[in-house]
C-alpha cells in the first residue's frame, strides 16, 4: 500500500460517474452490482463454461506432476476397494462349502484358507485407505495453494486497478470474488476433483466386476439406474429452484440486517422499528418458505433412493438365490454382487451432483478471471521525474475530463497555484470541485490538457512519488481498526511516537486523546464508532499534519467539528498551510475569506476567480453564493 496522501472518502461533494443503487465507492456511489455477503448465487452458471474450465486447468499447470500422482493414488485406492468384495466373497464360499461338507461328513471348514483371504481383504482395505489419505492430503495442499494464489493475484490486481472500477462496482462485489468465489473453487478442487476420478473408476470397475459374476444379475441391477436418475432429476430440478430462492432471500435478509445494525441509531431516532420489522418479514417469510421446501425436497431424495436401492437388492437376492440353486454361481458371488450393487448407484449420484458443482465452480472461477482481466491503471512511466525538492507550484492547463467519454464534466479548466498559496475552490454541488482533486491526485487521468507540478506533467511522476507530495483530508473520515497512535502514524509510517504526539498537539487533538481510557493506545473498533465524528475528523487532520507534505488538499475538513473547535483547527491549519500550497474545498464560504485565490466553479468551468473581497465587489456568482448562506438558503456548494 502506498503511504502518501491521507485519503478519506467524500460522500457529499462532487461524485464520480452516475451509477445505479449500491454502496458508495471511495469517492461516490457505485454502479449496479450484486454485492452483499452472498455474491455467488446457488444455481448460477458460467456464461463460458468451456473457456473458464480451460483457464482453470491452465492455472493448475504448475501442479501437473502432483495431479498425475493424485490421480494414480485415487485409482489405486478405488481399485483396491473394488477388489475387496470379490475376494471376500471367496471366504463366504469357502465357509458355505465347509459347512455343507461338515454336514455331509466329507470334510470341514478350512479356517486357514478363510484367514488368508480375510488378511488379503484387510490388506487391500488398508492400502485403499492409505492411498486415499495420501491423495486427499496432496489435493488439499494443491487446492489451498490455488486459493492462496487466487487471493494473492486479486490483492495485487486491486492495487493496480483504477479508481474508476471501484466507483462503479460495489464493495460487496469485490469482496465476494476474493472470499465466496475463491472458496467455491477451493472446495471443488479439494473434494470434487478427486471424487470425479474415484466415482468414474468405481462405476467402471464395479460394472466390470458385476459382469464377471453374472450378466443376468447385472442387467437386473442396471434396470434400477434409469428409475433412480428419473427420481434424482425430478427432485433436484424442483429443489434447485427453491435453493436459488433461498440464497437470493438470504442475501436480502443479510443486507437488511447489516443496514439495520449499521444505522441502528438513525432507525431508532426516526421510530423506524415497525418499518424495519415489516421489511424483515417481507424478506424472511419467502426465505422461510424457500428454505423448508428446499430442505424437505433434499431430505426426500435419500429415502427414495434407499427405497429404489432396496428394490434392486431384493431383485438381485432372489435372482442370485435362484442361480445358486442351479449351481450357476457361488453363494459368495451373490454376497459380493450385493456389495457391488450398493457401491454402484452411489458414484452415479455423485457424478450427477458433481456436474452441478462444476457449473457453480465455473461460474465462480469465471468471476475471478473476469476480475483479473479487468483493465488496469495506465503503467507509470519508465523514466519518471525525481524532484530533489518539491516547491508546490501547481498548474491546470486546459484540462478537459469526463468520467464517461460522451459526458464531459470539466470542459476547459485553467488555473495556477503558486508555491505557498492558499487556493479555495467553491461552487454548487456537481460543479466539478472534487473531480479536480481526483485529477490532481491522478486517481483519474485527464482526457485533454495537462496538470503540472513544479513544471512537470503529473504523468511524468510515478503515482507513489506524486502522492507523497500531498496530504489529503476529506469530509468523510477514514480510520481503521487499530490504536489511535497507529491511525495517526498512517500518514508517515516511520514517524516516532514523539512526532505523532507533536502532530496531535498541533491539530488540538492531544487533549481529548488523554481523556480516553488508554490514551494513544486506545483501540478503535472496526467502524471507529467508539469516538465521535468530530474526534475522528481531528485524528485525520493530525494524520495530515504528521505527513508534512508540500501540498495540502482539504475537502471540507472542519465540517464535523463544533464552532469552538473549528476556530482552533483553523489556527492549526493556518500554521500547517504556511509555506505550503493548499487547495481548500469549502461549503462554508466564511472559512476561506483569507484565501490567496478563490476559484468559483459552475458546470465544470471556472466562472470567476479572485480574492474574497474582489469577488464580493463584482457582485456576481460568488457574491450570490456567499450572501445566500446568510439568507437561510441551503445546499449552496
Amino acid at each position: 500500500m502506498t503511504h502518501g496522501p491521507t485519503a478519506i472518502r467524500n460522500t457529499t461533494s462532487d461524485r464520480g460517474p452516475i451509477g445505479g443503487p449500491g454502496r458508495r465507492g471511495p469517492f461516490g456511489p457505485g454502479g449496479p452490482g450484486r454485492g452483499g455477503p452472498m455474491g455467488m448465487m446457488r444455481g448460477e452458471k458460467a456464461r463460458d463454461f468451456k473457456g473458464t474450465m480451460r483457464k482453470l486447468i491452465g492455472y493448475l499447470g504448475r501442479y501437473k506432476v502432483a495431479l498425475v500422482f493424485v490421480a494414480l493414488m485415487a485409482i489405486a485406492s478405488t481399485v483396491a476397494n473394488i477388489a475387496g468384495p470379490k475376494i471376500l466373497g471367496q471366504a463366504t464360499t469357502r465357509l458355505f462349502e465347509g459347512v455343507l461338507a461338515q454336514i455331509a461328513g466329507t470334510g470341514g471348514i478350512d479356517f486357514a484358507a478363510i484367514g488368508r483371504i480375510l488378511l488379503t481383504v484387510l490388506a487391500l482395505y488398508l492400502a485403499s485407505t492409505l492411498f486415499s489419505y495420501i491423495q486427499g492430503w496432496i489435493m488439499a495442499n494443491i487446492s489451498t495453494n490455488i486459493a492462496y494464489r487466487f487471493r494473492k493475484d486479486i490483492a495485487e490486481k486491486i492495487n493496480r486497478m483504477p479508481l474508476k472500477y471501484f466507483d462503479t462496482t460495489t464493495h460487496g462485489e469485490v469482496l465476494s470474488r476474493i472470499t465466496n468465489d475463491v472458496d467455491t473453487v477451493n472446495q471443488t478442487l479439494s473434494q470434487s476433483l478427486t471424487q470425479i476420478i474415484t466415482s468414474t473408476v468405481t462405476v467402471i470397475g464395479v460394472l466390470v466386476m458385476m459382469l464377471s459374476i453374472s450378466w443376468l444379475m447385472t442387467l437386473v441391477a442396471l434396470l434400477m439406474i434409469p428409475l433412480s436418475l428419473a427420481v434424482v432429476g425430478l427432485i433436484v430440478g424442483r429443489s434447485q429452484t427453491y435453493f436459488k430462492q433461498q440464497q437470493d432471500y438470504l442475501g436480502h435478509v443479510n443486507g437488511h440486517i447489516e443496514e439495520m445494525y449499521g444505522g441502528h441509531v438513525v432507525m431508532k431516532a426516526f421510530n423506524g422499528e415497525a418499518r424495519s420489522l415489516a421489511k424483515f418479514d417481507e424478506y424472511n417469510l419467502p426465505l422461510y418458505n424457500a428454505a423448508w421446501k428446499s430442505q424437505f425436497l433434499s431430505g426426500l431424495l435419500m429415502p427414495l433412493m434407499m427405497f429404489i436401492g432396496n428394490l434392486g437388492y431384493v431383485a438381485v437376492a432372489v435372482l442370485g438365490g435362484w442361480l445358486v440353486i442351479r449351481n450357476t454361481i457361488a453363494i459368495g458371488d451373490v454376497q459380493a454382487f450385493i456389495q457391488y450393487v450398493r457401491s454402484f448407484t452411489q458414484p452415479i449420484t455423485q457424478l450427477a451432483n458433481i456436474s452441478n458443482v462444476l457449473q457453480q465452480t465455473a461460474a465462480a472461477a469465471e468471476r475471478v478471471f473476469e476480475f483479473l482481466a479487468e483493465a488496469e491503471e495506465i503503467p507509470d512511466t519508465a523514466t519518471p521525474v525525481k524532484l530533489e525538492q518539491v516547491n508546490g507550484h501547481v498548474e491546470f492547463r486546459n484540462v478537459r475530463f469526463g468520467y464517461l467519454p460522451d459526458k464531459i464534466v470539466i470542459h476547459n479548466f485553467c488555473a495556477e497555484a503558486r508555491p505557498g498559496q492558499k487556493i479555495a475552490i467553491v461552487g454548487p454541488t456537481g460543479a466539478g470541485k472534487t473531480t479536480m482533486v481526483k485529477l490532481l491526485m491522478r486517481f483519474y487521468d485527464v482526457n485533454d490538457g495537462a496538470i503540472l507540478v513544479d513544471g512537470h506533467d503529473i504523468r511524468a511522476f510515478t503515482r507513489h512519488d506524486l502522492r507523497k507530495m500531498f496530504a489529503m483530508v476529506l469530509q468523510d473520515t477514514w480510520l481503521y481498526n487499530g490504536t489511535i497512535m497507529e491511525n495517526i502514524r498512517y500518514g508517515r509510517p516511520e514517524a516516532t511516537d514523539e512526532e505523532v504526539i507533536a502532530a496531535a498537539k498541533t491539530a488540538h487533538v492531544d487533549h481529548f486523546i488523554h481523556t480516553l481510557p488508554d490514551g494513544y493506545a486506545m483501540e478503535l473498533n472496526e467502524e471507529a464508532s467508539n469516538v465521535s465524528q468530530g474526534q475522528k475528523q481531528l485524528l485525520t487532520i493530525a494524520r495530515a499534519v504528521l505527513a508534512d507534505p508540500k501540498i495540502l488538499i482539504l475537502d471540507e475538513a472542519t465540517s464535523s467539528v463544533d464552532t469552538r473547535t473549528e476556530v482552533l483547527i483553523q489556527q492549526a491549519m493556518d500554521k500547517l498551510m504556511a509555506g505550503r500550497t493548499s487547495f481548500i474545498i469549502a461549503h462554508r464560504l466564511s472559512t476561506i475569506r483569507n484565501a490567496d485565490l478563490i476559484l468559483v466553479m459552475n458546470e465544470g468551468d471556472i466562472v470567476e476567480q479572485g480574492t474574497h473581497a474582489e469577488l464580493l465587489a463584482r457582485n456576481g456568482f460568488y457574491a450570490e453564493l456567499y450572501n445566500s448562506q446568510f439568507e437561510g438558503a441551503s445546499d449552496v456548494t
